[in-house]
């Protein structure tokens, strides 16, 4: 189960990686404006900036005025993102202490249980990190096919896959993390009841003497003490 550990360890901490790396970047929804190649600009939206570039390879970008006038699903994604990036630090840092290979975290019960914690962790950070791509990626689409929209229409960007990619990659972390743990706890069961069984059998057997084990229907051996004084004490008697 080892092995599945590390998998786990690597397939969360990839996805916390490709999580931060959509949450930092510009290209949530894109447009391109070009009437030929060397006149195409193209516009980027993301989370925190508002950018354009060009056929040159000039980029300019600009943050968002202020945090209130932003519209609701923006921040509701901003606050998810940053849950995600929260959650899939702790978790590989649970999963790195709870894991079967690694010297720290005690006891293999208590490493089991941070390594359960850990899986919850990468779990909550996939599906954080999914649900705000999914909210972005519905509302570039409402207002692309919307007919009574008038103002730019955006398509969606890298960042959008980069993130579907990374929360997947941290729920199958966390859905193996846990697997593994399952296994663990059920084995630990079956041990700890053959100990206690071979315990009581044992203090059964040792309650008598080596060598000198009483069987249950066995007797006693007759007591012939009482027969051989009373012989000997007739043949006195009539000495």
């Amino acid at each position: 189960m080892s092995g599945w550990q590390i998998v786990a360890f690597l397939s969360g901490l990839a996805g916390l990686g490709a999580t931060i790396g959509a949450t930092v970047s510009n290209e949530w929804r894109q447009t391109s404006r070009a009437s030929s190649v060397i006149t195409a600009t193209w516009v980027l939206q993301g989370l925190w900036n508002n950018c354009a570039g060009n056929a040159i390879g000039a980029l300019h970008c600009r943050p968002h005025h202020t945090i209130l006038q932003l519209e609701g699903y923006i921040q509701a994604c901003r606050g998810l993102m940053i849950a995600a990036i929260c959650l899939g630090f702790f978790g590989s840092i649970f999963a790195l202490v709870g894991m079967k290979c690694t010297k720290i975290g005690g006891t293999d019960k208590n490493k089991a249980r941070i390594a359960c914690i850990a899986g919850v962790n990468f779990l909550l950070s996939g599906l954080c990190s999914l649900s705000a791509c999914s909210i972005y990626a519905q509302q570039i689409t409402a207002e692309f096919f919307d007919p009574t929209y008038i103002a730019q229409k955006y398509e969606l960007g890298a960042a959008l896959f980069i993130g579907w990619a990374g929360s997947i990659l941290c729920i199958l972390g966390g859905i193996i993390l846990c697997f593994s743990i399952a296994g663990s706890f059920s084995k630990s069961h079956s041990q700890t009841n053959y100990i206690y069984k071979g315990a009581a059998s044992h203090s059964h057997i040792s309650s008598y003497p080596r060598g000198q084990a009483k069987s249950v229907n066995q007797r006693p051996p007759p007591d012939y003490s009482n027969s051989s004084r009373m012989q000997h004490f007739d043949k006195n008697a009539y000495v």
